[in-house]
């Protein structure tokens, strides 16, 4: 059976970048870490923060691509001699994805006490109404 998609109705035209975001969302992989909040300070600002604990700055990359915000951790393993008797605090690395609306813009980031936080806007894109002119043919 063919998987019908929102983007192939005869109605929506130019939709299918959004039905390849959606079908990208679906399949990463969402296990839970790190854990994270998305706030809404008002209604035009977000802000997502992620617990990245034990993480520096160099290890840690925010990306932008088509409209999906990537969010990638990969801590580089330190020699240790100690020998952990429970190791809790895991050194793994990890993606989030985040689908932008258009008009929401990345503003910065920060790192501060293990805490990753993203600032997010929300631009107005204004009316759009667009007046087409009909020509005669030939």
């Amino acid at each position: 059976m063919a998987r019908l998609s929102f983007a192939a109705h005869p109605f929506l035209l130019g939709f299918e970048q959004i039905d390849r975001l959606v079908e990208k969302t679906i399949k990463t992989g969402n296990d839970g870490f790190p854990p994270y909040n998305i706030e809404l300070s008002d209604e035009n600002n977000y802000k997502i923060t992620l617990a990245v604990a034990g993480f520096i700055e160099e290890e840690l990359s925010i990306i932008l691509q088509e409209r999906q915000l990537i969010i990638t951790g990969k801590q580089v393993e330190k020699q240790n001699r100690a020998t952990f008797i429970h190791r809790g605090i895991a050194a793994r690395q990890f993606q989030k994805n985040f689908v932008l609306a258009d008009g929401v813009e990345v503003e910065g980031a920060e790192l501060d006490k293990g805490l990753l936080s993203i600032f997010l806007v929300k631009k107005d894109l204004g009316p759009s109404v667009q007046s087409i002119k009909i020509t005669k043919a030939g």
